[in-house]
């Protein structure tokens, strides 16, 4: 188990270099100039010629990746152009909102989705089946920024029962873990899950149905196993793809969330970069890709390992 821990970490350092790249050279190929933003409209050709040397644009790609990699990995994710403050203090406060976010998300699509998924699986070809994967195919296939904002209609302008927007009475820096605060946090979080919720559940679902029919199954019934024990080894069967599932859709919520958290105007990663995008913010834009990649990076090889101590044949094979 730890040789093969050792390579899974050795395999992710050549993929987090290649994002690295991908992200460096995808953002400075965009149209645009990122000093429009802090440059007055009558700004004249010297200041404009003062500030691309200062921020190092006027250097060849290859010279400002190198400058820019190298204080990355010291920790160093440069200035904000926007706001002159460094890119790690404005990505540290986004994360910790978007983790909160994501996390209580995934924790709900996981705790609906198994729950329909098993269900549909074991009554499968039945009402139930056809009304939960009615569900989950409902919520694969429903705008998740458009549901946003329904919801918004509904529990927020309409019943008055919930906030809109924003992340607490005092915004995200007094946040605190009680019903005042967590109730900022229940219609974005409901919205973010019901994709992985879909996905969980059709995954779950197939995965229930195809162990249920094959013949160990049939024969730990015929040996007088009650249908409880039957029901854990169909779950220890599933577990590993259903955690599997459950990972890489966390990953994607920490990536995709800017639409969620613009519709919420909730304080995360996906606020700052559409933010960055609009504003042009170079520096910040590449630090919150690279932190949310690195993220997504490391989600895969948790999963990878959590995967292999619950099934050992993934490491045999």
């Amino acid at each position: 188990m730890f040789v093969y821990l050792i390579k899974r970490v050795l395999y992710t350092i050549p993929i987090l270099i290649g994002v690295a790249i991908v992200c460096f050279a995808l953002v400075h190929l965009a149209p645009g100039d990122p000093l429009v933003s802090v440059l007055p409209p009558d700004a004249s050709q010297e200041i404009k010629q003062q500030m691309t040397v200062l921020y190092g644009f006027d250097r060849p790609y290859h010279e400002q990746f190198a400058r820019w990699f190298a204080r990355v990995v010291q920790g160093d994710l440069g200035t904000s152009i926007r706001t002159g403050r460094p890119v790690g203090d404005e990505i540290g406060k986004a994360v910790g909102n978007t983790l909160m976010l994501a996390a209580l998300a995934t924790f709900l699509g996981f705790l609906f989705g198994t729950l329909f998924g098993f269900v549909a699986g074991y009554f499968r070809d039945t009402w139930i089946d056809k009304a939960a994967s009615a569900l989950s195919v409902f919520g694969v296939s429903v705008p998740h920024y458009w549901l946003g904002m329904v919801l918004v209609i509904i529990f927020a302008a309409t019943l008055n029962w919930l906030p809109p927007t924003g992340a607490g009475p005092g915004g995200s820096d007094q946040w605190a873990w009680d019903w005042e605060h967590v109730q900022y946090l229940i219609l974005p979080a409901v919205t973010m899950s019901v994709i992985p919720m879909g996905i969980i559940a059709r995954t779950v679902r197939a995965l229930v149905a195809e162990i249920l029919s094959q013949e160990f199954i049939a024969g730990l019934r015929a040996k007088g196993l009650s249908e409880r024990g039957v029901f854990a080894h169909v779950v220890k069967n599933a577990a590993p793809t259903a955690l599997a599932v459950m990972g890489i859709q966390l990953g994607y919520l920490l990536g995709g969330s800017i639409l969620i958290e613009t519709v919420f105007t909730w304080p995360g990663t996906g606020l700052l970069l559409n933010d960055a995008i609009f504003q042009r913010d170079l520096p910040l834009l590449q630090g919150t890709i690279l932190v949310l990649a690195m993220f997504f990076v490391v989600l895969n090889l948790a999963v990878d390992v959590m995967q292999t101590a619950l099934d050992p044949r993934i490491q045999r094979a």
